[in-house]
Order: structure tokens, then sequence, then C-alpha cells
């Protein structure tokens, strides 16, 4: 490590706002108006401190429709590996970083917020709204990624049980969970109907988080998360926890949009993020400790919609503790 260098990362580092904005990145990715929020500064000044980590290499940003987000880089060089630790052990404890956490995590409720009205206020209607998706192929194509028979999974963000009643009828166990009261009513209405026309599904509905799933560790054998992840604040947070309830040796499976420009899903379907890349996914899947990563992409099932390619990425949890 050269003394130049390392005089380069202190320098860098050596501003409080800088280092407040490296701690948030790590913890979460952000775009320019939360971080205004978290910091309570103005818009040229956090732009002016991104832009020096971002030349630094400490920080990367993607655009997602009209907003530009960001996060913290890997610190590849000797000197940032070195640094970051220091600056990390500093920070915490810190009564301003502290604070900064606290309103870290009312941004990131409002996100889940913006996400749970919507379901809350769509319903049973969700069903004529998703037709626009024209999901159905995607649906079959995920569930060839599971082996048949007997297993216990789980549908992260079920909706109105679609995908959970689909697989109950292939014999599988479901738990299917959703964070809207109203959705599960739509997908318990579902489950009384097949209970009258004689067709009793092993379908068990909870109410939860994809972030803090109410399942224990390794408690099912696959789980799915199927048009889910453009709907959630921490995409990557929902990756690790579905890995985290499902047993060594099963399978994670996420179907979703590719990265795309339809601004008209934000305000007739509700989501959060315009699709992902390719890398994104599979840096999530690494950082839950899945292996055995597959991907797929597909083109948009009806040609005549304006819809996005589609993907389907699976990975194997390990044998580890995770």
């Amino acid at each position: 490590m050269s003394a130049e260098s390392l005089h380069r990362a202190f320098k860098t580092l050596a501003d409080p706002t800088r280092l407040r904005l490296l701690a948030l990145l790590a913890r979460e990715e952000l775009a320019v108006h939360e971080l205004m929020e978290v910091l309570d500064m103005a818009q040229s000044r956090v732009s002016r401190h991104l832009g020096i980590l971002r030349e630094a290499g400490l920080v990367r940003d993607r655009r997602d429709g009209t907003s530009v987000f960001y996060r913290r880089a890997p610190a590849e060089a000797e000197a940032w590996q070195g640094a970051w630790p220091l600056v990390a052990q500093a920070l915490a404890g810190d009564p301003v970083a502290e604070g900064d956490g606290a309103r870290l995590e009312r941004v990131l409720a409002a996100r889940a917020a913006h996400s749970r009205d919507f379901f809350d206020a769509v319903g049973p209607e969700w069903d004529a709204l998703r037709k626009v998706l024209g999901d159905d192929l995607l649906r079959a194509r995920a569930l060839a990624h599971l082996v048949p028979g007997g297993l216990r999974v789980a549908d992260v963000g079920t909706g109105t049980g679609v995908l959970a009643l689909e697989l109950a009828r292939l014999g599988l166990r479901v738990v299917a969970v959703d964070h809207s009261e109203r959705m599960l009513d739509a997908a318990r209405a579902k489950l009384e109907r097949e209970g009258d026309s004689g067709a009793e599904l092993p379908v068990e509905l909870r109410l939860g988080e994809a972030s803090a799933l109410p399942l224990e560790d390794g408690e099912v054998d696959a789980a799915f998360a199927h048009m889910v992840l453009h709907y959630l604040p921490s995409p990557a947070e929902a990756v690790r926890e579905m890995a985290r309830v499902t047993r060594p040796g099963g399978r994670v499976v996420i179907v979703d949009f590719l990265r795309h420009d339809r601004e008209w899903m934000r305000e007739e379907l509700g989501v959060l993020w315009l699709g992902f890349e390719p890398a994104e996914i599979e840096e999530a899947f690494r950082a839950a400790g899945l292996s055995d990563y597959r991907w797929e992409t597909q083109p948009p099932v009806s040609r005549g919609a304006d819809l996005p390619e589609t993907f389907i990425a699976s990975g194997r949890v390990g044998e580890g503790p995770r």
C-alpha cells in the first residue's frame, strides 16, 4: 500500500457527510431524494458528496426510470479495505449515525407502505389487473424448477393465491405469505370455493413481510417469489429471507421483469422498481449464500402489449450456516 493511496483514501473519508453516506449505502440502495430525507440536506450537497465517492470508486449508481439509486461498492483497493473497517468501528454507537439509521428505517417503511396500500386498495380486483402481465406461462415455467410431489413450499407475496393454488393442485404443501390483509382475504375466499367444490387443498395463509418472513429457518423445501421483487422496498433482503426459510439443498426461485423503462407500471400497477439487471439478481443470490445459480429470460408473453422481458432465476441453499 503506497503512502499516496492511503492519503487519498483518508482524504476522501475525512468529511463526516461522506462517512454518513457510506454507512447508509452499506445498508441499503437509496435514491438521492431518500438520502436528502435521511440526512436532512439539500440535493446539491448530497449530490456533490456522492460524486466524490463515485469518483473514488466507493459507490455505484444505477438508473431506475427517472430516479438514480446509489449503493456502496465493494472496497477493492487495499487502502480502502484497511480504511473502511476503521470507519465502521468509529460509527458504531455514534449518535448521529444512530439517528441516520432511525430515519432510514422510516424511509424504508414508507417504501413498504406504498406497496401495501396499493394492494389493500386493489384487493380481489388484482386478478383482473394481473391479466395485463400475461403471466400464466411464467408461472408454469417457474414450477419446472421444483421437484414435484409432497414438498412444502413458500409462496412469497402470494397476493390472491393464484400461484399457491396451482402449487397445491400439484400435490405440494404451500405456506402462502402476503403483507396485505385484503389480498389474503381474497386468497382465503378462493380456498373456500375450492373446499365447497370438494377439493381441500393444503394451503396455509400467513400475514407477514417478505423481509421478515413468518417462517422458521429451513421450514420449507423451496421458496417462490413470482412477480414480487419489483414491489419490495428491499429486494435483496427478501432473497436472503427466502434462503433462510428454505432447507439446505432446497431451491429459491424468482420470476420478475428485466430492467425496463415502462413508467406506466408505477401508476397503473403500483411497482416500486422497473425491473432488475441480471448482475443485481446474481449478486443478491450470492449474498444470500445460494449456489448452483440458474438464469433464463423470456420475451413478453403478449407481443402486442407494452411489456418488458422477464427472467426466471433460481439458486440452491447451501449446507453451511446462512
